[in-house]
């Protein structure tokens, strides 16, 4: 549930994202936040995440009480080793940590003891972790993760590719046929199989039709 309501801010840019991993719409406060949203919800290994998700109460060194709501907490999937503790994560800019980390100070170090008394982890996020190459992959993919696509369309790909092994994507398309208008309509389904991870490709590099991409187990 979360801890506070974001407020409208005509300084910044607010708004709610659509998130299906929380089958809810995320409220932002910056879109560095909205950025990071986004490369959550396309981490495979990210089962939830909430925004605001609790209140923290803490004393300053002058003793005077304040309360603190850091922006987001993250859960993972299990997997064979088990599940990875939770994140509780604070998203920042590093310009306005280098000019106010005296008065952030105090919070953080309220936020690192809150989750590591419950078994979380605490976690400063800057644009220099989110505006990577994989916002941008992230941001081109999801577009295809909930793209209805035919099953023959899939079978065909994920056939064609399983006997080319390791390919590109347009030699694929060329070999799945030869038609124009057929590879058109079979491109979308190649980027549907990368968002849900069903065609492996190399995520730290740019994508584009000469990506080397192979198939998974």
């Amino acid at each position: 549930m979360v801890a506070r309501v974001i407020p409208k801010n005509y300084r910044n840019v607010t708004g709610r994202l659509a998130s299906s991993k929380n089958r809810c719409l995320i409220g932002f406060e910056s879109t560095l936040e909205k950025d990071f949203y986004l490369l959550l919800e396309f981490d495979p290994q990210v089962e939830t995440f909430e925004e605001q998700p609790v209140t923290i109460t803490y004393d300053d060194s002058t003793g005077k009480r304040h309360r603190d709501t850091p922006d987001v907490l993250i859960r993972y999937r299990r997997d064979g080793s088990g599940r990875r503790p939770d994140v509780l994560c604070e998203i920042k800019y590093h310009h306005d940590l280098r000019e106010n980390w005296l008065e952030y100070k105090p919070r953080f170090t309220a936020a690192s003891r809150y989750a590591q008394q419950r078994g979380w982890h605490f976690r400063l996020v800057t644009e220099q972790d989110v505006r990577t190459p994989q916002l941008n992959h992230a941001r081109f993919l999801l577009r295809y993760r909930h793209q209805s696509v035919d099953a023959q369309d899939v079978r065909h790909v994920l056939r064609t590719l399983s006997g080319l092994g390791i390919t590109q994507p347009k030699t694929l398309m060329q070999t799945c046929s030869c038609e124009r208008d057929r590879q058109a309509r079979l491109i979308p389904v190649l980027w549907h199989l990368v968002a849900h991870g069903r065609v492996g490709i190399d995520l730290r590099k740019p994508l584009s039709m000469c990506s080397a991409i192979w198939p998974m187990a």
